[in-house]
This record gives structure tokens, sequence and C-alpha cells, in this order.
């Protein structure tokens, strides 16, 4: 559930933040960022109810437990989402053919990097997010994700949260057989994960 409202949540209160810290901002464009604000929400609850949904399914038979979960050939959506909330985010993605990536491997990846781009937004809003992706049959899928540390610590913030994201998240990874590390040095914050990806 974290995965799924965290990063969706945070683009919104991006938003709202820019609407309240923006008064000179025209008519025109104070309704462009409400009309975001609100096209948002209905996307989280929309996401709030598939979540409940599934776990209220016994048998998951649901339409919610039907519908084809993001993998690695949505990231691109992923990533323009967070240009649009006025991130700086650059995507090197070095995979040749995403439809070669197995389905739970593509699930993780993209959860990895939604993780990522929530994290940079609420810690470091602003400064420039590099993610990289790479990976072939039988070596791996390798994601890296750095932003610049705030005040040379991890900082507070901007937007709260409940601190269980990378938790959730390591949990994630490791019960995909992959390994998650992250870790604040040399002025930066890395998110990475190494993921199965078998021949």
């Amino acid at each position: 559930m974290h995965d799924v409202l965290a990063h969706r949540l945070s683009l919104l209160a991006t938003y709202a933040g820019a609407i309240e810290y923006r008064p000179d901002a025209t008519p025109d464009q104070a309704s462009r960022a409400a009309g975001v604000v609100r096209a948002g929400a209905h996307q989280a609850l929309d996401e709030l109810r598939e979540v409940i949904t599934v776990l209220r399914e016994d048998d998951g038979a649901g339409d919610a437990a039907q519908r084809p979960q993001p993998g690695l050939a949505d990231l691109p959506r992923l990533v323009e989402e967070s240009r649009d909330a006025g991130a700086r985010v650059q995507m090197d993605d070095r995979v040749a053919d995403t439809g070669e990536v197995p389905g739970a491997t593509g699930r993780t990846a993209y959860r990895v990097v939604q993780e990522g781009l929530t994290n940079a937004r609420k810690h470091a809003p602003g400064e420039p997010v590099q993610v990289v992706i790479d990976g072939r049959p039988g070596s791996g899928l390798l994601i890296d994700i750095r932003n610049p540390v705030v005040n040379g610590q991890a900082a507070e913030p901007v937007i709260g949260g409940s601190g269980t994201g990378l938790i959730g998240l390591t949990e994630r990874v490791r019960l995909a057989g992959g390994e998650l590390d992250h870790q604040a040095a040399d002025g930066e914050f890395r998110l990475s994960a190494r993921l199965l990806w078998p021949t």
C-alpha cells in the first residue's frame, strides 16, 4: 500500500506546495495546478480503492487483482510524472529489450525507482536525480538512483512520511531474491538494487 500511495501523495503535496508558495501565479497557472491536484487526488483514491479491493478479496479474483501491475516498460511514464511535478530526473535505461525482463523482476524494479523518486522529492526537492537501469539475462538487473544530500546530511523531509518505505522496499526486493542497499555518502544519497534476471 505504501508503494502505491506514497508516490502519488508526494506528487500531490509538491503541486499543492507550488500553489501555496506562488501567490504571484496567474489565475490560469493556479487553475492548471489545481486541476493537477484534483486529478492526482482522484488517481490516489482509485489506487487506494484497488489496494483495499485486493486486500478484501478472499480469492484474489476481483477486477483490481486482474489489472496488470506496472513494470519496467512503465518507467518512462513514472519519470515523466516526476518531471511534470518539477523534478530534474535523468534516466539512463541501458536494457535493450524491456520485454525480456521477467514480470516479477520488472514490477520490483518499477517499485524501486518509484520509491527512489518519492524519497528524492521528499528529502531533496529540486535537486537532480540520476536513475540508471542496466542488465541482461544471466547477469541480473541493476537499478541505481542518486541525488545530492541536502546540507551534507539526510534532511528532515519537506513532505512528511512514516519512514517505512525503504523497510518495505527491502522486504520486497529480498522476496524477489534480490539485494537492496541505501546510504548517504560523499554528498549524495544512493539507492541501489540488484535483481534476479535468469537466462
